[in-house]
């Protein structure tokens, strides 16, 4: 069983809440969309998922319904015991708490071995540092499948030479493989967003794209976001300062190119000369 609008509207009243701007909830009022998640996210009986910003408890109990060992972390106080009502009758576990601040590692190495999937419904304000966080600090958490901002989420999933590339995009693409792999209407949120939502699958490489030996993650960061940072410029001098001038000639890089040329391989090649 999962919440209808009706649910949603019923528990909103009676515990007399509203949903918060600031924290950017928007509910999801549709048991197809939520079972739609669920089944996106590629989860089977015992599996292990996390669950960040789980509301009401809409999503959650479709997680459940896959036979899924299911962390539910939220950050709002007033939505807490709720949520508890709600969602752990169905064996899931509910925890109070930031998902930019707390130590997800730990939370998930006290709960089981790897490895860990996350779902979530991201807020536009926290979808991009919260997707790097776990790539960068949670190697536990394997697989993500997260709903965000149309745009957002096409930043995530660009490939070199496409509109929506960007640093982002290449942060990401040195962990992991992203993908949009639905879209979400308005119309199945409470209250209805002004924006378009999209569902994204990332999936960590085994290995990183670039050899770390070769190139530190924050080496590689610095290089790029210089790069994007004045994406309309030649490389040459979007990097002045950054990398040497004859670093281009040993990366295979050309110093005319503009950021959004290079694929993730081509700015690791850079960064490591």
């Amino acid at each position: 069983m999962t919440l209808s609008g009706a649910d949603i509207a019923q528990l909103l009243s009676a515990h007399g809440l509203r949903p918060s701007r600031a924290l950017g909830q928007n509910f999801v009022a549709d048991p197809n969309t939520v079972r739609r998640i669920a089944r996106l996210a590629g989860l089977t009986p015992g599996d292990q998922v996390l669950e960040i910003g789980a509301g009401l408890g809409s999503l959650t109990l479709a997680l459940a319904e896959t036979g899924a060992h299911v962390v539910a972390l939220e950050t709002d106080r007033h939505l807490v015991p709720v949520l508890r009502s709600v969602v752990e009758p169905a064996g899931v576990e509910v925890v109070e708490g930031d998902a930019l601040t707390l130590d997800l590692s730990a939370l998930l190495a006290d709960r089981g071995d790897p490895p860990w999937s996350l779902v979530a419904n991201l807020p536009y304000n926290v979808a991009t540092p919260l997707v790097l966080r776990t790539l960068t600090e949670v190697p536990s958490v394997t697989r993500q499948l997260v709903m965000v901002q149309r745009e957002v989420g096409e930043r995530m999933a660009a490939g070199a030479g496409e509109p929506a590339y960007g640093a982002v995009s290449v942060r990401i693409a040195y962990f992991a493989r992203a993908e949009v792999v639905g879209r979400v209407p308005a119309s199945v949120f409470v209250p209805r967003p002004r924006v378009e939502s999209v569902l994204v699958r990332i999936v960590r490489r085994p290995e990183p794209a670039v050899d770390p030996g070769l190139v530190s993650y924050e080496r590689l960061d610095t290089v790029v976001r210089a790069g994007f940072g004045q994406r309309r410029k030649m490389l040459r001098r979007s990097l002045a300062g950054v990398v040497e001038p004859d670093a281009f000639a040993r990366a295979g890089v050309r110093p005319e190119a503009r950021a959004e040329e290079l694929d993730v391989a081509a700015w690791g090649r850079l960064a490591a000369c």
